[in-house]
């Protein structure tokens, strides 16, 4: 159970009441923004009283950290998937370009975009951040470590943090850079990234 959850007698109703909360709360961010979309706004897209959503969140801070922990939970998953398939290094380059067009989507990217601004001014929510970046990095590195050593590359701790922060601020950027150009080439981008990350992974 997360910090944004409350305790209830029957788990199951209240797991489905939360995520009806959350997939409102979604298309009131994308929508109005963190700030600009109210509680009474969330609770009218849910179909529910803001008193009731109380039961569930003790607030927006409580939302916004339970989408947080949710993509931890998304980021794991693929991790797992990628050791799953043996060489993680070719997998990983093998993924670009899914993993590309899926970080252009705005669909995918408004959100964790409205999260990041949120976090540039909200301590509470740079704290939720700042954790759940440590946990997938605690996942990612290891997987990164085991896959260069397979390879027989050098893997030692300064290369290994710097090529992890480097591929991770390859896909977080994708979504600022949608934002600032939406008429991205998707293939030659594709290619150059597809470029970068064999230097990254195989060097």
């Amino acid at each position: 159970m997360t910090t944004s959850e409350k305790r209830h007698s029957d788990p199951e109703r209240a797991r489905s009441r939360r995520r009806q909360v959350l997939d409102a709360a979604a298309a009131c961010f994308g929508r109005s923004g963190f700030h600009g979309a109210s509680m009474a706004e969330i609770s009218k897209a849910a179909g529910m009283s803001a008193g009731h959503i109380y039961n569930y969140f003790d607030g927006k801070d409580a939302i916004i950290a339970a989408f947080v922990e949710e993509n931890v939970e998304r980021v794991s998953a693929l991790l797992r998937d990628l050791e799953s398939r043996g060489d993680v290094l070719q997998a990983l380059l093998d993924d670009v370009p899914k993993s590309v067009l899926e970080h252009l989507d705005r669909e995918v990217w408004k959100l964790p975009l409205e999260i990041t601004a949120e976090a540039s001014r909200n301590p509470t929510i740079a704290a939720v951040v700042h954790d759940a970046d440590r946990r997938t990095r605690a996942i990612f590195r290891p997987l990164l470590k085991a896959g260069r050593e397979r390879h027989g590359l050098a893997a030692d701790d300064a290369l290994l943090d710097g090529r992890m922060d480097a591929i991770i601020t390859v896909f977080q950027g994708l979504s600022a850079r949608a934002q600032h150009n939406p008429h991205i080439d998707n293939d030659a981008l594709i290619a150059s990234i597809h470029v970068a990350m064999r230097a990254l992974l195989f060097t």
